[in-house]
């Protein structure tokens, strides 16, 4: 059984030709309100994508924005561990999508921002605490020092990017970043692989967008190559990955075999719109992996390897 521990928000997302840059004002099209934050998406991610009993510690405003987002972790099968702070708003985030499925996404954190160490739900029955940076530095600290206690398993998605402390990164048995987010903790300008060596934590992962993801297991390297999808939303992506890797490792799979299919239900998150509502189910998952066991020849590995600074 997994515990996210994270953000709750209500996005509001708009289609356009492309970002808009400083002072610009871009004419859209479609305008859609969908069920998000970090920690949420990667709850449906566990709970959809793979079938693993998850249960969530959020934070919700008493307002209209709350009801989609309890109804799409529900409808997901995520067991709600709910703090209703008085006179907050639910977290919302606004959120540009070009015609290249690229985005960006201002957050405004709302009722996240009052998750405290007291919430933290007894943790006996929890294989692994899945953690993101939507919620309160300090909070997010107090859950790892709390799990790495009762022998739960951290895993950490240090996004968005910030500066860690020592005292955290000791607790993390599996971080979850982006190459940005990488190179923001280890403060160097090195390889990705050099960046996986640099870090304290015995299991790191590295996601490169559309060209796959890296990893290192103690002393062990990794590489999965991305699936070719065409993709229409970006946004999820990454937290559907790490949604669908922690429900593997909590079934004890290798990460090997993890990585594949969180690359595999990320790459199928970018095929629809918004966040939680592009997450695969389990079986479109499982046919999609039928379909496409080798996603690309030696040749992509090479050059991923390569892009890595594994070769």
């Amino acid at each position: 059984m997994v515990l996210v521990a994270g953000s709750a928000n209500l996005d509001f997302v708009v289609r356009a030709p492309h970002i808009p840059a400083p002072g610009e004002t871009v004419l859209g099209s479609a305008f859609q309100t969908f069920a998000g934050g970090k920690g949420a998406n990667q709850a449906v991610a566990c709970a959809r994508a793979a079938g693993v009993a998850t249960h969530m510690l959020l934070a919700l405003g008493d307002d209209a924005f709350a009801p989609p987002i309890e109804a799409s972790l529900q409808g997901a099968g995520v067991v709600l561990h709910t703090v209703r702070p008085s006179g907050v708003a639910t977290g919302s985030a606004f959120v540009c999508v070009d015609d290249q499925a690229e985005n960006a996404i201002t957050v405004a954190p709302g009722a996240n921002a009052c998750l405290t160490a007291a919430h933290l739900p007894p943790l006996s029955g929890y294989s692994h605490l899945l953690m993101q940076l939507e919620i309160p530095l300090a909070s997010v600290t107090a859950y790892a020092l709390a799990a790495q206690a009762a022998g739960v398993q951290v895993v950490l998605n240090a996004a968005p990017a910030q500066p860690l402390l020592p005292a955290l990164l000791a607790t993390v048995d599996v971080l979850v970043v982006n190459e940005g987010e990488l190179r923001a903790l280890v403060g160097m300008q090195g390889s990705i692989a050099d960046g996986l060596a640099h870090l304290p934590c015995p299991s790191v992962v590295v996601t490169l967008g559309a060209r796959g993801c890296v990893a290192r297991v103690g002393s062990t390297f990794y590489a999965q190559t991305g699936f070719d999808v065409l993709a229409v939303d970006t946004t999820g992506a990454g937290d559907t990955f790490c949604g669908a890797l922690v429900a593997a490792l909590s079934q004890k799979t290798p990460m090997a075999h993890a990585l594949h299919q969180a690359s595999a239900a990320a790459a199928l998150a970018c095929t629809r719109m918004g966040a939680q509502s592009s997450i695969p189910t389990a079986r479109a998952l499982a046919e999609f992996l039928a379909q496409t066991l080798l996603p690309h020849g030696p040749a992509r590995m090479e050059a991923l390897r390569q892009y890595a600074g594994l070769a």
